[in-house]
Order: C-alpha cells, then structure tokens, then sequence
C-alpha cells in the first residue's frame, strides 16, 4: 500500500435548511453565514435564502471530520437560536410552502435562475459533498472511474428526504430525482483520460447547460482548485455520525483506487442511472444492483462488501472503529429517511418530522 492511500485528508460540506419556530421555510439563510463565528471551518450562502452551508477546514481522518461537523452542527444551531430559528438536516422541504423559496442575492446565483428558469427556482435541495485528496487532476479522473459504480450504495447509506412539499414522495431520496433535472447533474461519464474530462466540461458550458465550471454538477468531480475528487452524491445526512461514515468510507474507496491498476469497471451511463434511480427510490432497506456482479443485491450485503474492500485502507487510516460503530448505528436507528418516516409515523403530524430532525443547539 502507498504511503499516499493511508495519510489522505478530507473536507466535507453540508447544506442546510434554514426554517422558523413553526418548521416553514425561513429566508434569513443569508443573514446566517455572513454572521461572524467563532468555530472552525466556514459558514456559506447557497443558492436559496433559505439555505446555509458548513464546510470543515482539513481533516486528517473521519474521526477529525466528525469532531468538526459536530461543532459546526451546534454552532449553527445555536446562531440560529438566538434569532428564533432552527436548521434542518434534510434533503428536501418536509413542511408545503406559500411559495418558491427566494434567491440568494449575487450575480451568479441570479443568472443561473434566470437562464434555468423553474429548475433553479425549485431547486431547494440540500446535499452532502465530501472532498478527497488526490496526488493530481489525472489521477481524480482514474479515481473517478473506479468508483462510480459504487454511488448507488452511497446515495442509499445517505438518503434523507423522503418528504417533499408536505407529501410522502414514495422515494427515500428525493433530493436525488430532483436533483437530477439540472443538465450537468448526474453520474459522471467514464472518461478516457483528463483531456476527455475537460473537453466535456469545456462542450457544455459551449452548450448553456451550465454557465461555469462550478456548475460541474455530476455526482463525482474534479476540484477546479484544490488537489481534490468531490463526491456530490449524498443527502445531507440527519447526523454528523452518518457523515463522517461517509467520508470513511469514500476517503477507504479513493485509497483502495490509488492502489489497484486494473482496468476501471466499464459500467454504462445508463445502467449506473437506472442503478442510481433504484437506490433513490428503495434507499438503505432496499436492494440494487452490486457494483462488481450486476446481480439485483441488498443494500446491507452491498455495504458489508464494500467495507472488506476497503479495510486494509480504513485500518492503515485510522477509520475502521468509527466506520463500525456508524454502521451499527444506522443498522439500530435507520437512515435519515427511515427516521423521518418513523417521525411522522408517531402522530401523523408533519411537524413531528421538523422536531425529530432540527439540530440542537450548544449547551
């Protein structure tokens, strides 16, 4: 194993949903991440007003991302306390709405409306971003062909939005189909090398079907300024826990990939979108199909099969505890999703899903 596959570091960014006392959207997201803090890592505006962002300074390992988003977690919390607030770990809007939610105010985010219409106004999703390092950009595109066929179980691991609008979608991850609808959204192409990355990249900003290269919404994608592969492919999740689980276990895949000079798996677009699909819909209670055989396998045994791939990494790493304890946890408490059925299960009140999921703020 190389040195380089059990030292790597790890950031993660997680988007919020800023809502009032009653559940219901807030637009005061902005006001929130311009406030000064006195925590590590950077609060951020996103899209929406009533969204915020959290992202961790460097980690040296998921126990050190765990640690950070914890902090972060409940000084957010608490920041919005003071103004009569709460943040909501959700992927999508659990409460129906008057309205659209308003746009951040900035040029780019007003071009982005403007130019895509209803899918920027609608787009009122929250996800998880988890950033690996990588030695150089040719390496993340090898990076991320060898582990695109695992998105599925990630995104099934992850899911946490099963309410939309005040309806029970059917989907565990919703975000994910609504997510979808943007032009340069989806699982990255199995590229032939950086240039074949590039020149796709360089086609659809030709296109219009986004407007900068920030815009690179695929599932995997390459850092335009950091030595880094973002994984974009996760809900936020309802706990810091299932999210430094995340990074473990991608920081495991990204080690793993670094080691092994095989040829990448040649799975179809199309097969990893349908496969995609299936997991959104099913999520962590589901099945789909295994990323090595193709045969339709549950998500559980996937998971399980994942984590012997990638333990000699997670040992040299330092993540194989908190890798274990998370997922005895997700298999006693159930996913984000799971929970928030349960939640509404318990009194039929929508709201009992807000007061389940809001984060608690310090003391």
């Amino acid at each position: 194993m190389t040195e380089t596959a059990a030292d790597l570091t790890v950031g993660v960014e997680e988007e919020f949903l800023v809502v009032d006392e009653t559940g219901h959207l807030s637009y005061q997201g902005f006001d929130l991440a311009n406030q000064d803090q006195d925590v590590a890592g950077e609060f951020q505006r996103e899209l929406t007003r009533c969204q915020v962002e959290a992202t961790t300074p460097v980690c040296r390992d998921a126990g050190d991302v765990l640690k950070q988003l914890a902090e972060l977690r409940a000084g957010l919390a608490t920041r919005a306390a003071e103004r009569g607030l709460r943040i909501l770990p959700s992927g999508t809007p659990v409460l129906p709405e008057q309205e659209s939610p308003e746009i951040t105010p900035g040029a780019r985010y007003l071009r982005m409306a403007e130019w895509f219409g209803a899918v920027g106004h609608t787009s009122n999703t929250c996800g998880c971003h988890v950033h690996v390092a990588v030695p150089d950009r040719s390496t993340g595109v090898t990076v991320s062909n060898r582990l695109r066929p695992w998105l599925p179980v990630l995104l099934a691991l992850g899911a946490n939005s099963p309410f939309d609008e005040g309806s029970d979608t059917s989907y565990h991850s919703w975000r994910h189909v609504m997510w979808t609808r943007w032009p340069s959204a989806g699982p990255p192409p199995l590229f032939d090398s950086l240039d074949h990355y590039d020149d796709s990249v360089d086609a659809m900003l030709r296109s219009g079907a986004m407007l900068d290269r920030g815009m690179v919404y695929w599932d995997i994608r390459l850092s335009e300024h950091q030595p880094t592969v973002e994984f974009r492919i996760s809900d936020v999740p309802a706990t810091a826990g299932t999210a430094a689980l995340l990074a473990g276990l991608l920081r495991g895949l990204v080690g793993t990939a670094l080691d092994d000079d095989r040829p990448p798996p040649g799975l179809p677009a199309e097969v990893l979108r349908g496969n995609l699909w299936r997991a959104a819909r099913e999520g962590l209670p589901g099945r789909c199909l295994h990323p090595l055989s193709g045969e339709l396998v549950s998500v559980w045994d996937q998971l399980d099969d994942l984590v012997r791939l990638i333990e000699p990494v997670l040992r040299s790493g330092g993540d194989a505890d908190l890798v274990r304890e998370e997922i005895a946890r997700l298999r006693e408490t159930g996913s984000g999703a799971e929970r928030q059925r349960a939640a509404f299960r318990s009194g039929e009140q929508l709201s009992d899903v807000v007061d389940e999921l809001a984060l608690r703020p310090e003391g």
